[in-house]
């Protein structure tokens, strides 16, 4: 049986730890575990911090709703894969933002930035910038669980407009690629060396594209417009495909 993995706060499973110690579930991932998954003793159950930490163990007599004793066996802390992977996602009408989100977090994605561009129709105004970012982080909690994943993603602050191009400008004077997919662009993502990069960002527009005036103030800043294909694909799936491609060929995958 696969063990399913619960997500806490970092620093929450301490140190110290080892097999044969107890450690307790609380809050909102317990009652999950006990009334949802509806664990029993015995069964298996992982538990990570969103830092690296996972914990191994096995669901112990005397656990409730509330509380989730685990019987602990192993307890890893898993160094983050290289080169970090930073999605900057344009809001897309449809979900298909969120929808690139969520696969994003799973194939692997270390953070991800809302971005209100030039043609966005959704608009993050008012109260709704509050409301979608924490849409996304409850996105990528969810996302990282059913990835199994011990790092959680972080959602990076909502940029409006040219914005992008300050945030741009800052990453590549830090030593980051940054691939801008554009449908008419002549240099192949395949192409681009990574080898010796600590990070890559990738830029996807909405449902229609990035401007070319956005394009020019992103490559203007430092950087690269690039082609993922032959084919031009939906919002939703652009950031996710660039980030496989570059997962196989960084050695993240490896």
């Amino acid at each position: 049986m696969t063990a399913p993995v619960f997500v806490v706060e970092p620093g929450a499973i301490g140190v110290g730890l080892g097999p044969g110690d107890r450690w307790t579930l609380t809050g909102p991932e317990a009652r999950h575990a006990a009334s949802v998954q509806r664990l029993r003793a015995g069964e298996p159950i992982e538990v990570v911090d969103g830092a690296g930490t996972r914990l191994r163990g096995d669901v112990a007599d005397g656990s409730g709703p509330g509380a989730v004793e685990i019987s602990v066996r192993e307890v890893a802390h898993e160094q983050p894969p290289t080169p970090r992977l930073v999605l900057v996602q344009a809001l897309a009408k449809g979900g298909r933002d969120e929808m690139a989100v969520e696969a994003a977090t799973e194939l692997g994605v270390d953070a991800v930035r809302p971005w209100q561009s030039e043609r966005s129709v959704v608009q993050w105004r008012g109260d709704k910038k509050a409301k979608g970012e924490q849409r996304w982080r409850a996105l990528v909690h969810a996302a990282t669980k059913v990835a199994r994943r011990s790092w959680l993603p972080e959602v990076l602050p909502f940029v409006r407009g040219n914005a992008l191009v300050d945030v741009v400008a800052e990453a590549v004077a830090g030593g980051a690629v940054v691939l801008v997919l554009h449908e008419v662009a002549s240099a192949p993502l395949v192409q681009v060396p990574l080898e010796g990069v600590r990070e890559v960002m990738v830029v996807i527009g909405p449902e229609g594209g990035i401007s070319d005036d956005e394009v020019d103030a992103l490559v203007a800043a430092g950087g690269a417009a690039v082609l993922l294909g032959p084919n031009v694909l939906r919002s939703s799936t652009a950031g996710p495909a660039a980030l496989a491609a570059i997962s196989a060929r960084s050695g993240r995958w490896a």
